[in-house]
């Protein structure tokens, strides 16, 4: 196990506690207009999906249709080597983790030495505590923060989400054993396979990790990419210059014939992000345009509906809502400190 470090960039739980906030005032508003879960946890059946030798996607065993018809379940996986076995994500409760292990079981008896969470979000995390003691968490140390304040008003939101009685409730807290501070790199051997897990910089929370399996090339990038066109991205925290140039970092690294594992979908080929990077692009360049001329949010709104990025069901709230505010609001707030100056 090797770390290179390249720069350290604390993360405060008064923002993480912020994005929280943020992120459960923007859901409800979902939760007032469908009144249903995002998608029903009880219900989900996990499956492997084999990407070459000792290397699986885990994802909801579900039809994946164009246009994407809702939200999708967690997706994650699992990558075995010689000694040992890597988990990714564990998913949102117990049955879902105890589906991972299943599967595991069904290739190999070797013990699993590792589970990495790509975040703090529930779906990716909570059901960290039904591993093996033995088993060695990895986090970004955003994670790792942000669990050790927030987990106990966290599992309450999540239970406002997916309803009650969905295993939310018997999640218990399990931090990392080992962070990974933003900026550095961590190299696991599985023996004969190495993985990289990699600092690509903020995607979706303030604690993104990143697993790269270089020998079949494949990533999984958690909710930086929750899923392919029509599929935006979910800027929750804002930060859009942030996303965009992470989004672009991943996608410049990513060689020919990589495969990506998004956080909410099958594996998409190396093109998956971009989609979500023209989007980002389009809506920051005509926004800039418009609060030259003087634009409000409202007009924005009005002028901005971005008909070439729809499809997506829950495109409206996202666009309207979420990102299409937040990037305004730093443009406005990059428009004034220039001015300054």
């Amino acid at each position: 196990m090797t770390t290179r470090k390249k720069m350290k960039a604390k993360t405060s739980i008064s923002k993480l506690m912020l994005s929280l906030i943020v992120f459960m005032a923007m859901i409800d508003q979902v939760n007032a207009q469908e009144a249903e879960p995002i998608w029903e946890a009880n219900t989900v059946i996990l499956q492997k999906k084999k990407l070459g030798d000792g290397v699986f996607a885990v994802v909801p065993s579900i039809t994946y249709e164009e246009p994407l018809d809702a939200p999708k379940p967690t997706s994650g996986g699992f990558i075995i080597g010689k000694k040992s076995v890597m988990v990714i994500e564990s998913f949102l409760n117990g049955d879902m983790a105890a589906q991972v292990i299943a599967l595991i079981r069904s290739e190999t008896d070797l013990p699993i030495r590792y589970l990495v969470n790509t975040s703090y979000h529930g779906d990716h995390s909570y059901a960290n505590y039904v591993f093996p003691a033995e088993t060695i968490v990895i986090q970004h140390e955003g994670t790792k923060d942000y669990i050790a304040s927030n987990f106990e008003a966290d599992q309450k939101f999540m239970v406002g989400i997916f309803g009650t009685k969905r295993g939310i409730e018997k999640a218990m807290p399990r931090e990392a054993d080992i962070t990974i501070s933003e900026g550095d790199e961590m190299k696991i051997d599985l023996g004969d396979k190495v993985v990289e897990l990699h600092t690509f910089g903020f995607g979706q929370t303030p604690g993104d990790l990143y697993v790269w399996e270089p020998q079949l090339k494949v990533i999984w990038v958690g909710n930086v990419l929750v899923s392919p066109k029509p599929g935006i991205p979910w800027m929750l925290d804002g930060r859009h210059k942030e996303v965009l140039a992470t989004m672009k970092m991943i996608r410049d690294f990513l060689p020919e014939g990589a495969t990506i594992v998004p956080g909410h979908y099958s594996p998409l080929d190396r093109n998956g992000f971009d989609f979500a990077i023209s989007y980002v692009e389009t809506l920051r360049s005509n926004l800039a345009k418009g609060i030259q001329k003087g634009w409000s949010l409202e007009k924005a709104k009005e002028k901005l509906p971005m008909n070439d990025f729809r499809g997506y069901p829950i495109f409206d709230w996202l666009h309207y809502e979420v990102n299409l505010p937040a990037t305004y609001k730093e443009l406005v707030a990059e428009r004034s400190k220039a001015s300054l100056k």
